[in-house]
């Protein structure tokens, strides 16, 4: 393994981090729109699938070094909550309103997770860059 494998490795972390926390930030901007944009109901939470894509370089080690990449973002199938709300324009003929299945908590646990792997992926790429700068020195 190379040091540019250990740069890409960790950059291809930084790009799913930094996807998951977009996707908590939308989901968050959204906690309250009853309407989406094609008008089929609330809005629907969505979730980042995440999937390991083997390294090629060493036979010995391809199973187990791998990089992450964003596999797709699909919406959650959990229902909608539905809130009593009889004034509110979705409301229906009960005077419920269905509101998006997105749970503030889980998205704050979610953005602090993806906050915390995408600072573990940088210290990696400084270490990776220690590395790589003490070995040209070594070569001086």
């Amino acid at each position: 393994m190379s040091l540019l494998d250990a740069f890409d490795i960790s950059a291809s972390g930084l790009n799913v981090q930094k996807t998951r926390i977009k996707v908590a930030a939308s989901n968050l901007a959204n906690i309250n729109t009853t309407r989406s944009a094609d008008g089929k109901g609330p809005y629907r939470r969505k979730e980042v699938i995440v999937e390991a894509k083997p390294v090629s370089f060493d036979n010995t080690l391809k199973n187990y070094i791998s990089t992450a990449q964003v596999k797709e973002i699909q919406e959650d199938p959990s229902p909608p909550r539905m809130v009593y709300d009889p004034t509110h324009p979705d409301a229906n003929a009960n005077g419920y309103v269905a509101m998006p299945n997105i749970s503030m908590v889980k998205e704050m646990v979610d953005m602090l997770s993806a906050s915390r792997a995408y600072q573990a992926n940088l210290n990696a790429m400084k270490t990776a860059k220690n590395m790589a700068v003490e070995t040209l020195k070594i070569l001086e």
